[in-house]
């Protein structure tokens, strides 16, 4: 049987290093991207290199229609047994009085709508044995005091959105876990204003430095093998000890 897995945001950062990872096991691989098909091709190029089968799908995950369309892709690659929910955005940061709601909206529904949406889909999809992990953040429960408050407000819903779902979704065989980054060399730094966050506030990780992508990825990787065939509703913190 060929099985497959979706991850959404994966033409770079965490959900690139998470699809190389797994290419790796050998499970074929559908990448959701939003526009940069460049970054999106290369990751693809590798993939295959690797010696899988993947194609890459632009998908704003916001949309019902293009989600099922990123799934309906994923169908005809193989059997789906995976979901990685990892495309997400931040906001410029600081203080919470200053928050836009424009920035606000964006935020909710990247990070936490697009993530119901494709979870949704891949819950009707999938049967026993299958996985789904939710990228959230320490900042669940740290709360990012005047820097983005709004987004640790919706990761922390990320990790409600987990624990339910591996409960609902407990009686079929699918589990449901997140992992938690703290700060990490990506680019999503720099859509909040800060690209050199991560060297900048190193000081404050227990460790000295920030995580690099590959660290996350091999706890996504962990969640959807059979190793965790008995972890569901875990939130696995992936932080440098925030």
């Amino acid at each position: 049987m060929t099985t497959v897995t979706v991850i959404t945001g994966g033409s770079r950062g965490i959900g690139a290093a998470t699809a190389r990872r797994l290419a790796r096991t050998g499970q074929h691989i559908t990448l959701g991207y939003r526009r940069d098909h460049t970054a999106a091709d290369t990751v693809v190029a590798d993939l295959r290199a690797i010696g899988v089968r993947a194609i890459a799908v632009p998908a704003d995950t916001r949309d019902p229609d293009q989600v099922a369309a990123l799934f309906d892709a994923a169908t005809e690659l193989g059997t789906l047994t995976g979901l990685v929910n990892n495309a997400g955005i931040t906001s410029p940061i600081g203080p919470f009085t200053e928050l836009d709601p424009d920035d606000l909206r964006r935020v909710v529904d990247v990070n936490l709508i697009g993530y119901v949406l494709c979870a949704q889909q891949a819950a009707r999809r999938m049967t026993e044995g299958a996985a789904i992990v939710n990228l959230s953040s320490v900042a669940a429960t740290l709360g990012s005091p005047g820097e983005y408050v709004h987004y640790a407000a919706v990761k922390a819903a990320t990790d409600a959105l987990t624990i339910g779902l591996a409960k609902e979704l407990a009686p079929r065989g699918i589990r449901v876990n997140a992992v938690a980054p703290g700060v990490i060399r990506t680019d999503i730094h720099a859509l909040s204003g800060q690209p050199d966050r991560p060297d900048r506030v190193a000081d404050r990780i227990p460790l000295g430095r920030p995580g690099e992508p590959d660290e996350v990825a091999a706890a996504v990787v962990w969640l959807l093998s059979p190793d965790a065939s008995y972890t569901t509703g875990t939130i696995l913190r992936v932080g440098g000890g925030l």
